[in-house]
């Protein structure tokens, strides 16, 4: 499939990311690990490049050019992740090293200000472990307690069970909008409705469905909202946050030192605006240039484009896998991205994932940073496979090839 009906070009997407034409082991890399991290367009590699070669400086109050072209080049990087999630201002825009630190400052922030002893937070079975420990470490501090809303066996959350748990206990509901395990994507704002009758504030985890999905922070309403560069084709070590600006100005900062400051004396230091008073000392400068150049290369493609792409290749490998004998899909939520995760009878999936690298096939085996929901499902590990953009079906049929002769060995 070179171009599908809605104009979708597969040959050059998968031309603007150098990666595709390494060989691994002696044969071409396919690569289905993308729920762990993106590849590359070589777009973010220039911009990177371009940075480090030609623009070099430190932002915010220097006194020479290359200092004033970073700073309006750092803050147009804002303005563009204020875009992609149509936050009303770019004050509402945090710069993070991703979603794990956005938990964390929201966690230490928000919830060491206003958390306190019988207060509840609500998660849910589906969650990484990033959007779970920041949460025990505050609650363990504070005296609060977690609920959990349950998944059923498909893999979806139970809505019902949620509504339950509600209370005017509860201050904080933090939930993944897509799992990064299961595919599951949750019709987040329903759940957001729900918590804002009670009075609680939610916090979205977006890591999953950022690439894959439109985001739309005043639509969904929601308070909060974090994503990761290197899921989204941009750099390691950036990422961001979406704070309400009412919400993050009435926060505290959890990090001290350079940038965030309005004045320091001996007595007592004042904090600068948001966002400049979340994001102390040296920022993360070409990761945010990085990020600006990756979402802008989604946007360029455009949504329709991808969703439709992803999902061809989310039922394509769903059925030619499931073709396999002993194969079990785990996870079949009506509304699913496009990961794919499984078991096969006999095998562990560790093994499953070393034997077809060797045929150039990249996948993640283990528990996926979900070990509350590996439980759960009555499982150590799955086999996880997840597609993006520049993936074809020709790949899902090297897959479906090379864990057939993974078999042999069970």
């Amino acid at each position: 499939m070179s171009q599908d009906n809605r104009g979708f070009n597969l040959e050059k997407v998968r031309a603007d990311f150098p990666l595709l034409t390494r060989d691994i082991r002696g044969v071409p890399l396919v690569y289905l690990d993308n729920a762990a991290s993106t590849l590359k367009p070589i777009h973010v590699i220039d911009r990177l490049q371009q940075y480090y070669r030609n623009e070099t400086s430190n932002v915010h109050r220097g006194a020479h050019y290359l200092s004033s072209q970073g700073t309006v080049a750092y803050e147009a990087s804002r303005e563009t992740v204020r875009r992609f999630v149509n936050a009303k201002s770019i004050h509402e825009i945090i710069f993070t090293r991703g979603t794990t630190e956005a938990v964390n400052l929201v966690a230490q922030s928000w919830g060491r200000a206003n958390f306190k002893e019988g207060d509840e937070i609500i998660l849910t079975e589906l969650e990484h472990h990033s959007n779970i420990v920041p949460w025990q470490m505050i609650t363990s501090e504070k005296g609060c307690k977690i609920k959990v809303i349950p998944v059923n066996d498909i893999g979806e959350l139970e809505f019902d069970k949620y509504l339950e748990l509600l209370s005017p206990k509860t201050k904080m509901v933090s939930m993944s909008s897509c799992s990064n395990t299961l595919g599951t994507v949750t019709d987040v704002s329903k759940y957001i409705e729900a918590a804002h009758r009670v009075g609680a504030k939610v916090m979205i985890d977006a890591a999953q469905s950022a690439p894959q999905f439109p985001t739309d922070v005043q639509k969904l309403d929601c308070d909060f909202l974090a994503f990761s560069g290197h899921k989204v084709f941009g750099p390691y070590g950036i990422g961001a946050l979406f704070g309400k600006e009412e919400l993050l100005e009435s926060m505290p900062p959890y990090q001290g030192g350079g940038s965030m400051i309005s004045e320091v004396t001996w007595e007592k230091t004042t904090w600068a605006a948001v966002p400049q008073k979340f994001e102390a000392g040296t920022p993360a400068i070409s990761g945010a240039l990085g990020l600006e150049a990756a979402l802008s290369y989604i946007m360029d493609l455009g949504f329709d484009a991808i969703i439709a792409h992803e999902h061809d290749l989310l039922e394509y490998a769903t059925r030619e896998l499931k073709e396999i004998p002993g194969l079990r899909v785990v996870g079949e939520a009506k509304n699913k991205a496009a990961i794919l995760s499984f078991v096969i009878d006999g095998a562990h999936p560790s093994d499953i994932g070393s034997i077809i690298d060797q045929q150039g096939v990249a996948v993640r085996a283990g528990h996926h940073c979900c070990q509350p929901l590996m439980k759960r499902l009555g499982l150590p590990a799955t086999v996880r496979a997840s597609f993006s953009i520049y993936n074809t079906r020709g790949e899902v049929d090297i897959l479906k090839q090379s864990l057939i002769k993974a078999k042999e060995f069970f």
